[in-house]
C-alpha cells in the first residue's frame, strides 16, 4: 500500500517507519529541508531506541523515503496519515492550524479516492472540522481517526505490538473499513487488536487513556505527601494498592510529577473540552493543579535540605528528561527545578546520557553540563537524582560521597531508598519514604 506520512516529528517517524516495516510503500514529508537531509543520511533527530535501526533498515530495502511536501507524493498516495503538532494554546485548547492546513492541502493535491488518517492527537470534534475543509475536493477523501499510543521509550514496541488500535470511522464506509483492516493487519495476525468506533469516541479515548495514567500519578503524589507528614511509606502503599487486580502496579509511582509532549498538554485540552461543552471535568482540573503543585513541593523540600538558602551551593542533577530511554525535556520537572535553582542563585551541574546538548541549548552557561554522571557531585552540597536511568540506579556511592562537598542526597524517584544510605553517612531523602 502507499501511505504518505505529513509530519516527521515523533509519532510521523515511528508510524512512516513502522508501516514501513510491515511492507508498505512509505513517505514521509517535512518542510525542514534540513531535516529531510539528515534523514536521508540516517540521521535520527531524537532518541527513541530502536528507531534509527527501524529506520535505516527501510529505507536500504526502499520502502522507506522522506522528501519536502509535493502533490505529487498526495496524488499517488491511498492514506495519508497526518502527524503534525497541535500545542497547547493560552486557553488550554489544542492548536489545530498545523493540521487544518495539511487538510486544505490535501485537498487540492488528492488523485486518487484516499483515506485522510488523523494521527496527531485532536480533541473531539476534528473529525467533523477536517470533513467540512476536504468537502469538495476532486475524488472522495474519507476521514478516520486513529490516534497514537506510543511511549516515549519504547514506542517503536508500542507501535508493533499495541495492545490497541484505535479506529474511528463510520460503519457503512465499507472503503476506509477495508483500506484500515488491510493495513493493520500485520500487526492482528494473533488476535484482532482493533477497536472500531465513532470518530469523537476515538478523539475522546486518547485524551481519556492519558488523562487516567496523569491520575494515578498526582495521587500517588499526594498519597506520598501524606506518607511523610503520618509517617508511613508510600512503597508499603503501592506495593498493596497495586496487588489488587482492580487497580494494578502501574503508574503508582510517586516523584516530581509527570512531563512530556503528551500528559501536560493531554490533561489540559480535556478540561478545555470539557468547558467548551458546559462540563468541568474535575479531576482532570485537579490533577493538573497537583502536577504544578509537587514540582514546587520538591524545590522546597530541598531548599530545606540545604538549610532553606540555595544561594551560593552546588547542586548536582542526574536527569534532565521527562523520563528514562528519551531525549526529550518537555514539560520536564528537572527543568523546572533547574530554573528554580538557577533563579534563586544556585550553582547547577548537571548530566544526562542522551539529552546533553539539549540542555546545553536550552540553559546557556548558565548551567555546567558534564559528560560524566561522577563530575557533576564534584564539590555538590547536594545531588538531586530527578530522572532513573539505568546508570543513575545503583552507583558507586562511596565515590560519590568522597567527591560531595556535603553528602545531602534527594531521591525524586525513590531509586535508592533500600539502600542503607544514612549508615552510609548520607542526608538522605525521598518521595513519602522512610527508606535509606
Amino acid at each position: 500500500m502507499r501511505v504518505c506520512v505529513v509530519g516527521t516529528g515523533y509519532v510521523g517517524l515511528v508510524t512512516g517507519a513502522g508501516f514501513a516495516e510491515m511492507g508498505n510503500q512509505v513517505v514521509c514529508l517535512d518542510l525542514d529541508q534540513a531535516k529531510i537531509d539528515a534523514l536521508r543520511r540516517n540521521e535520527i533527530p531524537i532518541f527513541e531506541p530502536g528507531l534509527d535501526d527501524l529506520v535505516a533498515r527501510n529505507v536500504e530495502a526502499g520502502r522507506l523515503s522522506f522528501a519536502l511536501p509535493s502533490d505529487e507524493e498526495i496524488a499517488a498516495a491511498q492514506l495519508v496519515f497526518i502527524c503534525v503538532g497541535t500545542p497547547t494554546r493560552k486557553d488550554g485548547g489544542a492548536d489545530l492550524t498545523q493540521v487544518d492546513t495539511v487538510a486544505a492541502w490535501v485537498a487540492k493535491a488528492v488523485g486518487r479516492e484516499l483515506i485522510l488518517v488523523l494521527k496527531s492527537t485532536v480533541p473531539v470534534g476534528t473529525n467533523e472540522r477536517i470533513r467540512r475543509i476536504v468537502e469538495g475536493s476532486a475524488h472522495p477523501i474519507h476521514v478516520v481517526s486513529n490516534p497514537e499510543f506510543l511511549k516515549q521509550g519504547d514506542a517503536v514496541a508500542d507501535f508493533l505490538r499495541p495492545d490497541r488500535i484505535v479506529v474511528g470511522c463510520d460503519e457503512e464506509d465499507t472503503f476506509a473499513v477495508d483500506l484500515m483492516a488491510r493495513l493493520y493487519h500485520p500487526l492482528c495476525l494473533d488476535r484482532n487488536r482493533i477497536i472500531w468506533m465513532d470518530p469523537p469516541s476515538a478523539e475522546l479515548t486518547k485524551y481519556v487513556a492519558n488523562t487516567m495514567l496523569a491520575m494515578r500519578i498526582s495521587f500517588m503524589n499526594e498519597v506520598a505527601a501524606m506518607c511523610d507528614v503520618v509517617g508511613a511509606d508510600i512503597h508499603r502503599v503501592r506495593e498493596a494498592v497495586g496487588s489488587d487486580s482492580r487497580i494494578g502496579s502501574k503508574f503508582l509511582y510517586a516523584g516530581p510529577g509527570y512531563g512530556g509532549s503528551c500528559f501536560p498538554k493531554d490533561v489540559s485540552a480535556l478540561v478545555h473540552t470539557g468547558r467548551q461543552h458546559g462540563l468541568e471535568i474535575e479531576l482532570a482540573a485537579a490533577t493538573d493543579r497537583v502536577n504544578s503543585r509537587q514540582r514546587s513541593l520538591i524545590y522546597r523540600k530541598l531548599r530545606a535540605m540545604l538549610g532553606g538558602d540555595v544561594r551560593g551551593k552546588r547542586v548536582a542533577i542526574w536527569g534532565c528528561t521527562f523520563k528514562p530511554r528519551t531525549d526529550d525535556l518537555r514539560e520536564s520537572a528537572a527543568i523546572t527545578l533547574i530554573d528554580a535553582l538557577i533563579s534563586d542563585g544556585a550553582l547547577v551541574a548537571a548530566h544526562d546520557p542522551e539529552a546533553r546538548d539539549a540542555v546545553r541549548a536550552h540553559f546557556g552557561d548558565k548551567v555546567n553540563v558534564v559528560e560524566d554522571a561522577y563530575t557533576a557531585v564534584q564539590a555538590a552540597d547536594a545531588l538531586v537524582l530527578m530522572t532513573e536511568w539505568r546508570e543513575y540506579q545503583n552507583p558507586d556511592f562511596d565515590r560519590v560521597r568522597g567527591l560531595m562537598h556535603t553528602p545531602i542526597l534527594f531521591d525524586c524517584r525513590n531509586i535508592w531508598s533500600g539502600y542503607g544510605l544514612r549508615g552510609q553517612g548520607f542526608v538522605y531523602a525521598g518521595i513519602g519514604t522512610k527508606g535509606s
